[in-house]
């Protein structure tokens, strides 16, 4: 965003000084243009609540994990990365920009903020594409149904591919494309929008595109499509799949708002501070899109875990809310899932309905009964749960 670095005086006299030294001294100043003491008392109480519940909310997302055998399904695993590199954005990340707020100024040096801007762009990456894989997961295994014993492999090379991605895009500003900077109010560091290089201007238009831009089309592309799929069910049989549908429109609004909230203003402001005319980015309008980027580590788990069924009935059994019904607080039964056929017919319109039930083990609710509609769809007929 906004970034505010001293220029760096190397003084004739003849003096012998450690450069890295005076490097780092200088990054420990005080930008020229900052917030007030108060303001940055405000930013501190926002970051150690991102800090604080963004590390508790992720820590009992693994706790679960840990706890109970029937969550560890191929899908889960895209929901445990995301877990993971939003728990590693509050250590690595939050912590050093909490502290520095503290006391108004960086506190790490030159190689702090490089590891500040790379881990916190490294993590924050891959949970944004974790979120992608996880839409076109969701979709796939509403819409295709190809084996009924669960695979782990699709899900595993997702996790991998996402940080393998966030590396190919985080590492060149240490290299030399782009670079690493102080931002805002400086207290925390990102890429140097406001470097007015074709080196620099490249990097922030391809990040933008790769990874922001593609994996909200991913995003909205796919649950758009499921979304549609149910809707088309719905018209056949209203009374089995209102509740699906409502359910899923419920998810794929709150997906996509509370992405776009977290993630498109801080992008916005980036590009306008890159593009936009000298000063016209100021560091306390880059203080509330910081602020928002860094609370998708809180909202994350909200919405992936307390939103599904399965996690949530375990997380009240956890917390001694509800009494486990079998070993370890779940039924051992393998899911009963929604399937959504999305293949149409060549040359016939006519739609038959077809008692079937498909065993699966994902992250829906247990005991649903789905029956079979050839050539369009699947559809979830739910059960009252025990």
């Amino acid at each position: 965003m906004y970034t505010e670095v001293a220029n760096l005086n190397f003084s004739s006299n003849g003096s012998i000084e450690d450069p890295l030294s005076s490097l780092d001294q200088e990054w420990n100043e005080p930008p020229a243009k900052r917030l007030s003491r108060t303001g940055h008392h405000v930013m501190s109480v926002f970051l150690g609540s991102i800090m604080v519940f963004g590390f508790i909310n992720n820590l009992v997302v693994l706790i679960l994990f840990i706890k109970f055998k029937t969550l560890r399904t191929p899908v889960n695993m895209l929901l445990l990365n995301i877990s993971v590199s939003d728990m590693l954005v509050c250590l690595c990340g939050t912590t050093l920009s909490f502290a520095s707020s503290l006391h108004a100024r960086w506190l790490y040096g030159k190689h702090g903020c490089m590891w500040y801007g790379f881990a916190n762009s490294c993590f924050g990456i891959v949970s944004l594409i974790s979120l992608a894989f996880l839409s076109y997961d969701r979709y796939s295994t509403l819409t295709v149904y190809n084996k009924q014993a669960p695979d782990y492999r699709k899900p595993l090379l997702a996790v991998a591919g996402s940080w393998l991605y966030s590396l190919f895009w985080t590492v060149p500003p240490l290299l030399g494309w782009s670079s690493y900077g102080l931002e805002g109010a400086g207290t925390s560091c990102s890429v140097t929008w406001t470097s007015q290089t074709p080196q620099s201007h490249s990097y922030i238009i391809c990040l933008f595109i790769f990874c922001l831009g593609l994996p909200v089309l991913v995003m909205v592309y796919c649950y758009g499509r499921l979304l549609y799929a149910v809707k088309q069910v719905g018209r056949i049989r209203k009374s089995a799949a209102r509740r699906r549908e409502f359910h899923i429109l419920f998810m794929v609004i709150t997906t996509v708002v509370c992405y776009l909230l977290c993630w498109m203003p801080y992008g916005v402001i980036a590009m306008m501070a890159t593009f936009g005319h000298p000063g016209l980015i100021t560091p306390i309008v880059t203080v509330v899109p910081s602020i928002m980027a860094k609370s998708s580590t809180v909202i994350n788990p909200l919405i992936y875990i307390l939103m599904n069924k399965q996690f949530y009935r375990c997380f009240l059994i956890l917390f001694h809310c509800k009494r486990p019904s079998s070993e370890n607080g779940v039924s051992s039964m393998p899911s009963k899932t929604t399937v959504i056929q999305l293949n149409r017919r060549g040359h016939s319109n006519n739609v038959a309905v077809t008692p079937h039930t498909i065993n699966r083990e994902v992250s829906t609710p247990v005991s649903e009964q789905t029956s079979v509609i050839p050539g369009i769809c699947h559809v979830v007929s739910p059960q009252n749960s025990p």
